[in-house]
């Protein structure tokens, strides 16, 4: 595997198990991406110009792709409300409402309408 596979790869594995740590209240905040690269042992611009050649794509976008998948997992698999899971995920609501509808194009709890079964 190349060093850039191999850096991808890390930070993809730290980003599964950070987020599940913010979830369970493990850890109080998500980290920014300089953080991360410090947590890999890397700098903040190898992490970002080595996740972008290896995918194509800045790590935020997976980052925030990942945060989004939990928060719709929630949504369907919870009784919560909105709210609670926005603080789960460490937003304000409405930040978190914003986000997620900016995200995937509708509200938390529109999402949760359509997907429930």
């Amino acid at each position: 595997m190349k060093r850039s596979e191999e850096i991808t790869h890390q930070y993809f594995t730290f980003l599964d198990k950070h987020i599940q740590d913010v979830i369970s209240g493990t850890v109080p905040d998500f980290m920014e991406l300089n953080e991360i690269a410090g947590e890999l042992a890397v700098s903040h611009k190898h992490l970002t110009d080595t996740v972008k050649k290896e995918t194509g794509e800045h790590p935020c976008y997976f980052y925030d792709g990942k945060i989004i998948e939990q928060a719709k997992q929630m949504l369907i698999n919870s009784d919560k409300s909105v709210a609670e899971i926005a603080r789960i995920f460490t937003y304000d609501p409405s930040n978190f409402s914003k986000f997620f509808k900016k995200m995937t194009g509708s509200t938390p709890g529109e999402f949760r309408n359509c997907n429930r079964l």
